[in-house]
C-alpha cells in the first residue's frame, strides 16, 4: 500500500512523502501542478539533489519535476539486509510515487542506478510511462552481455568489492566527528566528478544508514538477476552516453538499440564523465525538454 503526504511548500517547490509498505520516500516537487509530470531518479552515490540543476530548465517549460530520494537513500526508507533491495522492489517503489500522481503516466528520467531501475520500470510498466530516458547506463541485457563479452566487468570491480559485508563502509565512511569521509571525496573526485559534488554526495551519504543503503543496491545483485522480465522496451527512449565515463565502456552502450522497438535516439556526449546532470546540465536540459516535447502522450 501507498500513501501520499506533503510537507512544505517553499520557492515554488513541494517536499512531499510517499509511503510503500511502511516506507517513507522523500520527493521533491517543483514546477506547476498540471504539467506533464517527469519523474527523475539518481543513482549512487546521490539524491534528488543530484537534478538541482536540471529542473528549473524543465519547470520553465510548463513540465512538473519529482525528485526522489530512492529506498536506502531516504531516511524514512532504510529497511535492513540486501534482499530487500532488490530490483523488484526498486521496480514497485518507483510505481508507487507514479501511482501517488493519480494513476497518471510519467516522462520517466534516470541516471546511473536510476537509469537501470527506468529501464526495468519502462519494461514491466509500460502503461505508466510517456517517455525514457536513460543516462550513463545501458539496458540491463546489454550491460549483462557486455560483462562477458568486453572489459565492462573490469571496469565494474568495484561492483565486486561492494559486496563485501562492512569493508566498503569502513573505507569510505566517516571517521566519528567528521561531517564526510575525505576518502569518499577522493574517490569521487577520481572518477570524474566535480568538487562541490562529491563534497555533498560524500556528506549525504554520511548520514546514518545511508552508505549501507547505497551498497545494498550492489549486494542485491545476485539476488535480481533470477526470473527478470527481459522483455524489450516500447515507449520512445532517449539514451544518453558520455565518453569521459570510466564505469560504463562502450561495449554495452553499442548494444542498446537491441533492446527498445519503440522510437529510439542514442546521443553520446564527448569529454563528458559518468556525471551528466552536474556537469553538462544545460546540455541535458535541451535534451530532455526536446525528446519531452516529441513525445507528450
Amino acid at each position: 500500500m501507498w500513501s501520499v503526504g506533503r510537507c512544505r511548500r517553499h520557492d515554488h517547490r513541494v517536499r512531499q512523502t510517499v509511503t510503500r509498505d511502511g516506507l517513507v520516500f522523500d520527493v521533491r516537487e517543483a514546477g506547476p501542478p498540471d504539467g506533464d509530470p517527469v519523474l527523475l531518479l539518481h543513482g549512487f552515490p546521490q539524491r534528488a539533489d543530484s537534478w538541482d540543476a536540471v529542473v528549473p530548465a524543465l519547470t520553465e517549460r510548463g513540465y512538473r519535476t519529482l525528485a526522489m530520494d530512492q529506498r536506502g537513500y531516504s531516511p524514512g526508507a532504510r529497511p535492513r539486509g540486501r534482499r530487500a533491495y532488490r530490483m523488484a522492489e526498486l521496480v514497485a517503489d518507483t510505481a508507487a510515487v507514479i501511482d501517488s500522481l493519480g494513476g497518471g503516466r510519467v516522462h520517466l528520467v534516470g541516471h546511473d542506478w536510476g537509469a537501470a531501475v527506468a529501464w526495468q520500470v519502462a519494461i514491466e510498466h509500460p502503461e505508466r510511462i510517456r517517455s525514457l530516458t536513460a543516462l550513463s547506463v545501458p539496458p540491463p541485457e546489454a550491460f549483462l552481455r557486455a560483462m562477458v563479452t568486453s572489459r565492462q566487468a573490469l571496469a565494474s570491480w568495484y561492483m565486486a568489492f561492494f559486496q563485501l559485508p562492512w569493508v566498503p563502509e569502513r573505507l569510505l565512511g566517516p571517521r566519528p566527528g567528521q561531517a564526510r569521509s575525505d576518502r569518499f571525496v577522493r574517490v569521487l573526485r577520481a572518477g570524474g566528478q566535480g568538487a562541490a559534488a562529491a563534497e555533498r554526495d560524500a556528506t549525504a551519504m554520511a548520514a546514518p544508514g545511508a552508505l549501507t543503503g547505497g551498497l545494498n543496491w550492489y549486494r542485491a545483485i545476485p539476488l535480481s538477476l533470477a526470473g527478470r522480465d527481459t522483455r524489450p522496451v516500447t515507449r520512445p527512449t532517449l539514451f544518453v552516453w558520455s565518453d569521459g565515463d570510466i564505469a560504463i565502456t562502450r561495449a554495452g552502450v553499442a548494444r542498446a538499440a537491441r533492446y527498445v522497438t519503440g522510437p529510439y535516439r542514442q546521443v553520446e556526449l564527448p569529454g563528458v564523465s559518468h556525471w551528466i546532470p552536474d556537469e553538462v546540465p544545460g546540455e541535458l536540459a535541451a535534451l530532455l525538454l526536446e525528446h519531452l516535447a516529441a513525445h507528450p502522450g
